[in-house]
């Protein structure tokens, strides 16, 4: 059974309305400091990037403080404190670089970046 957030729903609408959301959770890279960033929701599944196959949030960081800048963020449903979708437009060219020859886990219609 996937585990998902209280807040799943906001983070599903902002992805279908291409709307920013506030994102606070606890930061394994900051000792468990609770960190709030303003992010695109990106996809809810397993990361292709780790070991550990749970599912997870995955968000585009617009906020973040580390030296490379925004960056793409992964959390598990249990790291994340409260998403509120916000009144905020994005849009995807900003951070999908890629073709998505695997597509997304969430359907959704971004036109080209679907």
């Amino acid at each position: 059974m996937r585990r998902m957030h209280r807040d799943h729903e906001a983070f599903i609408s902002g992805i279908g309305d291409l709307k920013k959301v506030s994102l606070a959770f606890f930061s394994k890279e900051d000792a468990g400091l609770q960190l709030t960033r303003t992010c695109a929701p990106m996809d809810y599944g397993p990361s292709r990037r780790t070991k550990d196959q749970s599912d997870r949030y995955h968000f585009w960081d617009y906020d973040s403080d580390s030296p490379e800048g925004r960056h793409p963020l992964s959390l598990l449903p249990e790291q994340v404190v409260l998403i509120d979708k916000t009144d905020k437009d994005f849009d995807p060219a900003e951070f999908v670089t890629w073709d998505p020859p695997y597509g997304w886990f969430y359907v959704r219609d971004w036109g080209r970046f679907s």
